[in-house]
């Protein structure tokens, strides 16, 4: 499975045909941005994204164009119909009352060195502060944040906060507050130096240090086996895309051979190495990435990986993030149900 092979999107191009009108029609309906109390996120029915026995989810990137507060994000899920989320860490430490630092100047501001050197030590103060934050504020923000996106039908199965070159009792923190969030673990990107700090320090909290990768895997020589090595508690979050675009190579063959050592799947449609252009994202159904392939055979195969939603391509113009997603979770659907 793991040579050059042509994609087999046919069958979710055949299905998704009949999707797009739908989809269309969802991108006019207006987001509710005004959430005057938890219990107005709790109002209609809750999402279910779970097709054909493969839970289908998103990661907060993919909204990365829009407003993006804890609450706001609840609502692109439940406006998408969906059920599982991988939550940014400042999603989740902002809710959580992580101190801020000092606004950026505006963008061709010209400062003095008096200011620069107040903006540095503002900046040097306030990662002390969030240090200081972060090894000792209660869990109790963490579980009103899972309780708000549980009682509207949403679970948060990853919690990516990036903490590689936080210190050792942040890093723990980070596990305990993914715990709290009912994550499976925390992600990072994939390399030596985080794969040998997260993994040991997730054993301990009995959780995942889950790795995702970019186009690493294009590199001469490049493999996921050592950083899985450093520890049991390490897991991937992989993604199919971007190991599509940058080998050629058929995801399946890793997924197969790492179905135990895999999360996630982060999904989305892209050219392949010699596609004209090549390594490109698309809109899904127009690139080269097998992504029926790849969904049927977790289905087949019953793997308890999530697959999540990446949107990378360009927002048509009229659209929004939150209808190109909903298109996603349709083409998935149309797949797996």
């Amino acid at each position: 499975m793991e040579n050059d092979n042509k994609s087999n999107n046919h069958v979710s191009r055949r299905k998704f045909l009949g999707l797009t009108a739908a989809a269309a029609a969802f991108s006019v309906i207006p987001v509710n941005f005004s959430l005057g109390s938890e219990s107005r996120l709790q109002k209609g029915s809750k999402p279910n994204s779970k097709f054909g026995g493969v839970q289908v989810g998103a990661i907060t990137y993919s909204w990365r164009s829009m407003p993006g507060s804890a609450e706001e994000i609840l609502q692109y899920c439940l406006q998408g119909g969906i059920s599982s989320i991988e939550l940014m860490g400042d999603v989740a430490e902002k809710y959580a009352g992580l101190p801020q630092g000092p606004a950026r100047p505006a963008r061709g501001v010209v400062l003095s060195d008096a200011e620069k050197a107040a903006l540095a030590k503002a900046s040097k103060d306030t990662l002390e502060a969030q240090r200081q934050w972060r090894i000792s504020v209660p869990m109790k923000k963490f579980k009103d944040l899972r309780k708000m996106y549980n009682d509207a039908g949403v679970t948060i199965h990853i919690a990516k906060f990036s903490p590689e070159n936080w210190t050792d009792e942040e890093i723990d923190y980070s596990f305990k507050a993914a715990k709290a969030l009912g994550a499976k673990g925390v992600c990072n990107e994939i390399g030596d130096n985080a794969c040998k700090r997260m993994g040991p320090i997730a054993q301990k909290n009995g959780m995942y240090a889950i790795f995702h990768q970019h186009l690493q895997p294009g590199e001469p020589g490049w493999t996921f086996d050592k950083f899985l090595e450093y520890s049991p508690a390490n897991m991937l979050n992989f993604d199919a895309g971007h190991y599509f675009g940058s080998t050629g190579l058929h995801p399946n063959g890793i997924i197969e051979r790492l179905h135990d050592r895999i999360v996630s799947v982060h999904m989305k449609d892209k050219t392949g190495p010699k596609g004209t252009p090549p390594n490109t994202n698309m809109a899904w159904g127009k690139g080269e990435t097998p992504i029926a392939d790849i969904l049927l055979l977790i289905k087949k195969n019953k793997w308890p990986i999530n697959v999540d939603i990446e949107l990378e391509y360009p927002v048509p113009e009229g659209s929004d993030a939150v209808a190109e997603v909903k298109k996603c979770v349709e083409f998935c659907k149309a797949i797996l149900a």
